[in-house]
């Protein structure tokens, strides 16, 4: 195990490439409206941004805003969105979040973790992504299964739940580059390191660390 100064200098180093080579942090996922986002970010739990963004291309014509999922038919919606990942409760959720941010938020999507992970089927993972996507709010690192599985393999962290890995993070990384950490990672693990087993010994991040080549977390 590496003692924590060698992991502040590791975090150091990946943090200076994922800056250098994704500058502006932004997420693939697609939207017009903020509430479009706030439900894709939902969506997107345990499946791919290409998926989503298939779905929410016809879905988004029809749901705009909050008052429009908060007013959607529980059936014909869950049935809309089968062909996501646990959509019965995703349907579920975005349908009663929408109608919590209507009632007690003027339909406007929350700016605050508190507020945020106060609705129904948002946690800490989901509250950071929309506030730093939405709002350049930087308040936490949002950890997915990319930042996971890359502070597993450049032994950041000895956490496996989502949120104490995004602690360790938070204490390793100085507040300033949090946001370049999740969407770094995820872009990075997306085109560059795929979570299965392959050669990685000449992938950059690899290169500043090179036990991580072997570390590979079973699946």
């Amino acid at each position: 195990m590496s003692t924590r100064a060698e992991r502040v200098e590791r975090a150091r180093r990946i943090v200076r490439y994922l800056k250098k080579t994704y500058p502006e942090p932004k997420s693939e996922l697609r939207y017009r409206m903020p509430f479009q986002f706030f439900v894709a970010v939902i969506l997107s739990a345990q499946c791919t941004d290409k998926k989503v963004n298939d779905l929410t291309a016809t879905l988004f014509k029809t749901y705009k805003t909050a008052g429009d999922f908060a007013a959607a038919d529980p059936a014909t919606f869950t049935k809309e969105i089968s062909s996501i990942p646990f959509f019965r409760n995703k349907a579920k959720n975005i349908i009663a979040a929408a109608q919590r941010v209507v009632a007690d938020f003027g339909g406007k999507v929350p700016q605050t973790e508190g507020e945020l992970t106060s609705l129904p089927g948002i946690g800490y993972k989901t509250a950071h992504v929309v506030l730093g996507e939405l709002f350049d709010i930087w308040e936490g690192i949002a950890t997915d299964t990319h930042v996971a599985r890359f502070a597993y393999r450049f032994d950041l962290s000895d956490n496996i739940d989502p949120t104490k890995i995004s602690k360790d993070l938070e204490a390793l990384v100085p507040k300033k580059d949090w946001k370049y950490v999740n969407n770094g990672l995820v872009l990075y693990g997306r085109y560059i390191c795929p979570a299965r087993r392959h050669d990685c010994t000449d992938h950059p991040l690899t290169k500043l660390w090179p036990p991580a080549a072997n570390r590979w977390k079973k699946r």
